[in-house]
């Protein structure tokens, strides 16, 4: 009986440490959108401006963001 109260405890204890990560997560991914949105918005004026080489590099880096 006091190994199931003792795991139950340590579960119950981990998952409420994990539940605070939650908010340093989403402030990672909101940086990345951020930044790829950054780097694609220049791609794209790029691209206007008949630069195709600096925008398909530019729209690549922002692509990377995701694959890490």
């Amino acid at each position: 009986m006091k190994k199931i109260i003792l795991i139950l405890s340590l579960v119950f204890f981990t998952s409420s440490a994990f539940a605070g990560s939650c908010p340093m997560m989403a402030k990672q991914i909101d940086d990345k959108i951020a930044e790829a949105q950054k780097l694609r918005d220049e791609g794209m004026k790029a691209h206007d401006s008949g630069n195709h080489g600096k925008s398909e590099e530019l729209l690549n880096k922002a692509l990377e963001l995701f694959k890490g």
